[in-house]
C-alpha cells in the first residue's frame, strides 16, 4: 500500500534546526524505510490527551504522526524530553 506524506509547516521552520545534521539524516532514512512502507507496524500508538496518533522512534527522536486513511501526516518532529509538551500547541489539545 502507498501512503502520501505531509508535513507541518513548522517543521522545516522549527523542528530541523534543532536537529543535528546526522540525525536529521537517521530520521529522513526512517520515514522513508518505516513509515511509508509499514507506518501501523512500525508506529507506536500514543495513550491519553494524544490517542489517536502514533510515533515513530528514532534513537532519542521522535516522529508523531497521524493517519488519515492513506495520508501520513508529521506533526512534530523532536527529542523526546520535550516532543509530547511540544507537539499538543500544534494540534491544540
Amino acid at each position: 500500500m502507498e501512503y502520501c506524506l505531509y508535513y507541518h509547516p513548522d517543521i522545516k521552520k522549527e523542528d530541523l534546526p534543532k536537529i543535528p545534521n546526522n540525525i536529521r539524516d537517521r530520521i529522513k532514512r526512517a520515514i522513508e524505510k518505516r513509515l511509508l512502507k509499514e507506518p501501523l507496524k512500525y508506529g507506536e500508538p500514543l495513550k491519553r490527551s494524544l490517542q489517536g496518533y502514533r510515533k515513530l522512534r528514532v534513537g532519542d527522536y521522535r516522529v508523531i504522526y497521524k493517519m488519515e486513511k492513506k495520508n501520513i501526516i508529521i506533526l512534530k518532529i523532536g527529542h523526546r524530553k520535550e516532543v509530547y509538551d511540544k507537539v499538543h500547541m500544534r494540534i491544540k489539545v
